[in-house]
């Protein structure tokens, strides 16, 4: 039975995860729903408090019952009798009589009273309250209760009086429930109602300021939290207060009609509360979903895999998780693609240095067994061949590697390439001065964008580093009779671009591309093998990437269209449009 019950329990649950998904239980979800509902909450007790609607009921009340009291009012005061039994004689007139004289008393209309009669007023009231709820209640000069429509009745009218029960009732839970709201949302400024002992009017302020001939309404609450409304109106003849009249609500009336607005506006709440349950699901399951599904795809990306993760693509929703799905593929694509540059620089690096090792390893083993000195002396010039050539290696490796951590450590800054160049070219010139003769010239073009400048956002000795390596490069292939290189720097709308030229043979159609590869050399004759390491025009080529440029390479052609030199293009985004 337990574990039946467990199930039929558990079994709405699991429906609502069919249904709904995980996006019902994520915390997002929860989030969601708790602010909006936690807003329609604070609405909708505001409106249940309805001060405003209350107090505008109770003043149309009090005006109802003013209107009603003056007309009831007036009634009793046209029923009102003239007692005329007391007539007032002068003793004096008595004594000057004759006789067989008498006097006519003819009474003066100060002496007349109005009282009012209980048996003429009773059925006048009682046909004009017997329409409406309204208790009313007849109070003469003194205060003292006359009438009470309570106790008024009509001929052949059965009176039935309900016992008191035994215990007190305790009454439905949504009655209990309702009379603690309303005694919640009650004013705590009113005064408490209570009945006239005795019939004393006096305890009632509304009907002794009536006595004065003032009309007055008071709202007071039951020991129930229920509103009574009495407004009392002052019973008048020929300007002669005669009694007051009191008019009071049924306890609870007003009430009864504010409950009645509030069960409808929870009817309202119950429907805006099951459209913005379901809003919110359908809210949260597009941004729980997407997200949730971008999370386990970079989980994976974490954990690898033998083939590329492929991200999520939201790119064609215009919002933030749209933008955070292009981002994350972006990231992953290039993470990928910086796997497999570490994998081919790994190979790479591997087969470069294995080439001077097995050289290295051949002379060493060789050496115990020269027998000659010259023998000894070329195996020994070998090994110091080799080892400088690894030793440079291994420099412009660990220069490679870390290239991308340096440059993304330390701070940009703007570097003017007319002054950068410059002084390249000079240094240049006074290094290689003792090595092969170079005409080495530097041009600053400014045909095109007279008052162009040449200023670039990067880091200056990277970018000088680029330039080095192009230049010395051209000087490893231009003839040693008449060499020449020429450094020219040029602006166009968006980008600055320096040209670096010369005059040597030029590049192998087939090799324009591969130059710029890892650890490829192609060296002239004349340059002993093992002086270069293959990686500058590697590290150029990523030194411009880095910095948003492009590096190429090209070869120069005369006006019969032979080979007459080669010429690499660095083109790097300009800080200033022109």
């Amino acid at each position: 039975m337990r574990r039946g019950t467990r199930r039929y329990l558990s079994r709405p649950f699991t429906l609502i995860r069919r249904i709904f998904g995980n996006a019902v239980f994520s915390s997002l979800t929860r989030r969601i729903l708790f602010f909006n509902l936690a807003a329609l909450l604070v609405l909708v007790g505001g409106i249940l408090y309805l001060n405003q609607f209350r107090e505008g009921l109770i003043d149309a009340r009090v005006e109802s019952l003013l209107t009603q009291g003056e007309i009831i009012a007036g009634a009793i005061s046209a029923s009102a009798s003239v007692d005329t039994n007391s007539i007032t004689i002068d003793p004096e007139k008595l004594l000057e009589l004759q006789a067989g004289q008498s006097i006519t008393p003819i009474p003066n209309d100060e002496d007349l009273e109005f009282p009012i009669d209980p048996e003429r007023v009773a059925p006048v009231l009682r046909r004009l309250i017997s329409p409406t709820r309204t208790r009313a209640r007849i109070f003469d000069a003194d205060a003292n209760l006359l009438l009470d429509s309570r106790h008024l009745y009509s001929r052949g009218q059965v009176l039935r009086f309900d016992l008191p029960p035994v215990e007190d009732e305790q009454g439905s839970w949504s009655s209990r429930f309702a009379n603690w709201v309303n005694k919640i949302l009650q004013p705590s400024n009113l005064p408490q109602y209570k009945e006239a002992p005795g019939g004393d009017g006096s305890i009632y302020p509304e009907v002794m300021n009536a006595l004065t001939g003032v009309r007055g309404a008071v709202v007071r609450v039951t020991d129930k939290g229920e509103l009574i409304v009495s407004v009392a109106v002052p019973v008048q003849r020929f300007r002669a207060v005669l009694g007051v009249l009191l008019l009071s609500t049924q306890a609870g009336d007003i009430d009864k009609i504010v409950h009645a607005e509030r069960l409808a506006i929870l009817r309202v709440f119950g429907v805006a509360t099951l459209v913005n349950v379901v809003l919110s699901l359908l809210l949260s399951s597009t941004i729980a979903n997407p997200l949730r599904r971008l999370a386990a795809a970079a989980v994976r990306v974490r954990r690898g895999a033998k083939t590329r993760e492929e991200i999520p693509d939201f790119s064609v929703r215009q919002d933030e998780i749209g933008n955070l799905s292009v981002a994350l593929r972006e990231m992953t694509t290039a993470l990928y693609d910086r796997i497999d540059a570490i994998e081919s620089f790994a190979a790479d690096v591997s087969h470069e240095l294995k080439n001077p090792l097995t050289s290295l390893r051949s002379a060493v083993e060789t050496l115990p067994l020269a027998r000659t000195e010259d023998s000894k002396k070329r195996l020994l010039d070998i090994i110091q061949h080799d080892v400088r050539r690894l030793d440079r290696l291994i420099s412009d490796i660990s220069d490679a590697s870390r290239l991308d951590a340096e440059l993304a450590r330390s701070d940009a800054k703007q570097v003017d390439l007319e002054i950068l160049l410059g002084n390249l070219v000079e240094i240049s010139r006074q290094i290689r001065s003792n090595k092969k003769p170079v005409t080495l010239d530097f041009l600053v073009d400014r045909k095109a964008h007279p008052k162009a400048r040449f200023t670039v956002t990067g880091h200056d000795l990277r970018l000088g580093q680029i330039v080095t390596n192009l230049i010395e490069n051209a000087r490893s292939f231009v003839p040693v009779d008449g060499g020449r290189i020429l450094v020219r720097l040029s602006r166009s709308k968006s980008r600055c671009i320096v040209h670096v030229e010369d005059n040597g043979p030029g590049i192998q159609a087939e090799d324009i591309d591969r130059i710029f590869e890892r650890f490829y050399t192609d060296r002239p004759e004349a340059e002993g093998f093992g002086q270069n390491s293959g990686l500058g025009l590697s590290i150029s080529r990523q030194i411009a990437e880095a910095h948003g440029g492009t590096l190429k390479a090209e070869n120069i052609l005369d006006v019969e269209g032979q080979l007459c030199g080669a010429r690499f293009v660095l083109s790097l985004p300009a800080d200033q449009p022109l």
